[in-house]
This record gives structure tokens, sequence and C-alpha cells, in this order.
């Protein structure tokens, strides 16, 4: 079986899979590596750039050899490559997991309880929800929907459609490190410095098509598309800005502002100021844009990987 269909069959089941059942409830595949890097981290660590790059090195060089093994192993039947190909797809998207969350949280603002959705927002994004109030949370969790949207599903598929399996491993754990150690926290604003940069390499080609995705998608495509070409530059983080940008500007609503993270405050730019103030009914909007982009990026990935293979033939 040629390998853009091995692709297309395997990452189609991996995304149906993750609708139907979600993440593993136990053994996820994500957390092995992430008490794995942590040990690494362990044995690593010491405030210089360069022990981090080892560290990212050897993390993501680990991840990635893993998938080559396992699907040079399954390459002499189509069937387990396919199988793998869905196992690992599954493995490492997280749309269930994401709108689960998200609308956890909106749920218990409708219901008037914004001490409950506290209680839930650290289960998706990394702000001080005490800081928050309800419609702050409603903002961040639209937010944490868009830049996840790119994280955990595109992405993904992204570098799947360009590697297979080991494409898909190594992209989830560059991500992972990068919440690991990626932040600018005082023990890894050195030692992270090589996993962020890294994060925004791998991240840049999904981050991109995640917003032409949401401004064909969302409601209003010129509002997405005004919204993206004004104001993500402004974002701190490349691919963030974008994927936020034509998210605001497809449900037609402001995001940005005032943050807090870990106790400090920072001042980010409004994305489309132009439209009005997020409120619970949009996460669940945020959340069906979410699916709809995740599909869409299946569908064009897999184009994508069948016209290389005909140019190549």
């Amino acid at each position: 079986m040629r390998a853009d269909r091995v692709f297309a069959y395997g990452a189609a089941t991996g995304l149906l899979g993750d609708l139907l059942l979600g993440d593993p409830r136990r053994g996820h595949p994500v957390a092995v590596f992430g008490r794995a890097a942590a040990a690494v981290e362990r044995r690593l660590w010491r405030d210089d750039r360069g022990r981090g790059a080892l560290h990212t090195a050897v993390c993501v060089g680990g991840a990635v050899a893993v998938g080559t093994l396992a699907a040079s192993a399954a390459r002499r039947s189509p069937a387990a490559s396919v199988a793998l190909t869905a196992v690992a797809t599954w493995s490492v998207v997280g749309g269930t997991s994401l709108a689960r969350e998200a609308r956890g949280v909106g749920r218990a603002l409708e219901a008037g309880d914004v001490e409950a959705a506290r209680a839930r927002l650290p289960h998706l994004c990394g702000r001080d929800p005490q800081a928050l109030d309800a419609d702050g949370i409603a903002r961040a969790v639209v937010e944490s929907v868009a830049e996840n949207t790119s994280d955990a599903v595109v992405g993904a598929l992204v570098w799947g459609a360009v590697g297979g399996v080991p494409g898909l491993l190594g992209f989830r754990a560059v991500n992972t490190l990068d919440a690991m150690v990626g932040h600018k926290s005082p023990r890894h604003r050195r030692y992270g410095w090589a996993s962020a940069r890294l994060d925004d390499v791998a991240g840049w080609p999904g981050a991109r098509l995640t917003a032409v995705l949401a401004t064909v998608a969302g409601g209003n495509p010129r509002g997405a598309a005004r919204a993206w070409r004004a104001d993500a530059g402004k974002h701190p983080s490349p691919n963030a800005g974008p994927v936020e940008a034509s998210f605001a500007g497809a449900l037609g609503v402001r995001l940005g502002g005032t943050l807090s993270y870990g106790g400090r405050i920072e001042h980010r730019p409004v994305l489309n100021g132009e439209g009005r103030a997020v409120d619970v009914r949009d996460i669940e909007r945020a959340v069906r844009l979410s699916r709809g982009v995740g599909w869409l990026a299946l569908g064009v990935c897999v184009a994508a990987r069948a016209a290389v293979k005909g140019v190549r033939s």
C-alpha cells in the first residue's frame, strides 16, 4: 500500500478514535513521555542553554527513533502500518479532551458557578483563575481552544503528513517539552530556550494552516482575514498570534488584553478590536469551529501528501 494511503486511512481512523473515545484513561503515551523527559531533566539540568539543548535533542530524538523503529517493523504489512498510524494519531491529537474541558468550564459558567469554572480552568490553560471573572474565564477558554487547535490537532496532522509516525511522535514530543520547560520561569529561562525555539519552528506550518482554515470555516471570513492581517503580529507568540487572531475574527469577538500567569501580569494587545467581548456562549462556538478546522486539516494534509506522492511518481 502506498505511504500516502497508509497515512490517509490511519490518520482518519485515529482522528475518529479521538472523537469517539477521547484520550486513553491510563498509560497515556504523552504522560509516559513526560515522565521520561522529567527524568532526563533531573539528570541533565544546569542553568545553561547547552544542557537544555541536549535535553531537547535526547527527548525529541528518542521519540522520533521510537516512531521510526515502529514504522519500520510494521512496513511489510499494510494493515499493521495503518493500525500503527491510527494508534499514533489517536495518541497525539487531543481534540476531544480539549472540547470536553472547554465545555466543562462553559457548563459551570452557564450555571452561574464561577468557583467551579475557576477550579476547572487549570485543566485547560495556565492562567491564574482567581484573577478572572466569568467573562475573563470565557475569554481564556476561547483563546486556549484556538491555540490548542493548532498545537493538539492541526500541527500533529501536518507533521504526520510530512513524516508519518515519526513525524507525529516528534511533533508531540516538541510540543510537550515546550509546555514542560519552554516557559520563562527562573529555572527554565536558559535551560528551556532550545525547546521553546524548536516549538516555534515546528508549530509554524500548523499555526498558519489553522489560521487559514479558521478563516474558511468560520462564520466571518472577511473578519477573520482582517484580524489575522492586522493583529497577528502584535501577539508575543509567532504561532499563537495568527491562530487567536483568526479565531477572534471568525467568531466576531475580542481576544487578548490583560492576563495573569503565575502571579505575573501581562498586558497583551487586543486581537480583533472591532469585535464584541467574549461571553459564555462563545465557548461552544469556538469548540465547533475547532472541530471543523481539525477535520478540514485532515483533508488538506491527506490531499497534500497524495499530491506530493503523485509528483514524485
